[in-house]
């Protein structure tokens, strides 16, 4: 199967594209999206590596599922197209933006310009079923994200990878942090937030602090 993906990720990514468990879960997928209603739209399931390539990697931001909502998810991380309410967890990610640079809160939850700047918004499983939060996890996509994690760990260095919440944290074993920055907090939904685990812990100043030491261009978040 030819996967459309980004030219410099679909050389870094070759050798996984022919891996049994690969295949099987793009079986999966074309069984899913034609019996089922799924997101994102098939075109979209890549976007992340789209906007955001490989050489051009500095920040990556991991979630773990697509929105399950109709037309919500368009394959970034926490991000939803412009005309569809902004979604709770991106509401406190403003918010914190907000009070750590002062960065009005925008009127549309598209964070596509965040990813051409070169952050990775990279959810951990690529595709849900309508309605059914979780319903792609445990089928091959974490394998396949999981590596592109560590690709990007052991091929480039000095990225700022911002794992909120437990599963995402989880992730760190697979970066090595000798190369890498690795922020922690909290996750943004507001059942963490509220309980004082997200704001404040001032990510957005911190990253492009990095990048600035590092001698890259900043994040215009």
């Amino acid at each position: 199967m030819e996967v459309k993906i980004e030219a410099n990720w679909k050389k870094i990514l070759k050798d996984e594209f022919d891996k049994h468990y690969f295949k099987s879960l793009i079986t999966f997928i074309k069984a899913e999206y034609k019996n089922y209603t799924c997101y994102p739209k098939g075109t979209d399931i890549f976007n992340a590596f789209e906007f955001c390539p490989f050489d051009k990697t500095k920040v990556v931001i991991l979630g773990q599922d697509p929105y399950h909502g109709p037309q919500q998810a368009h394959g970034l991380s926490f991000s939803v197209p412009k005309g569809i309410s902004t979604p709770p967890s991106l509401i406190n990610i403003y918010k914190e933006l907000k009070e750590d640079l002062t960065i009005p809160i925008p009127e549309h939850g598209n964070l596509e310009s965040w990813a051409k700047q070169g952050v990775l918004l990279l959810n951990a499983t690529l595709t849900v079923r309508a309605h059914e939060a979780g319903s792609h996890q445990n089928k091959g996509w974490e394998i396949f994200t999981d590596e592109v994690i560590r690709k990007l760990s052991s091929e480039k260095e000095g990225i700022v990878f911002l794992l909120w919440g437990g599963y995402a944290k989880r992730k760190s074993k697979l970066i090595n942090s000798a190369k890498h920055h690795i922020l922690t907090s909290g996750h943004p939904s507001p059942l963490s937030a509220n309980r004082g685990y997200w704001f404040g812990n001032k990510h957005f100043s911190e990253t492009n602090n990095i990048l600035a030491r590092q001698n890259t261009s900043l994040v215009k978040w």
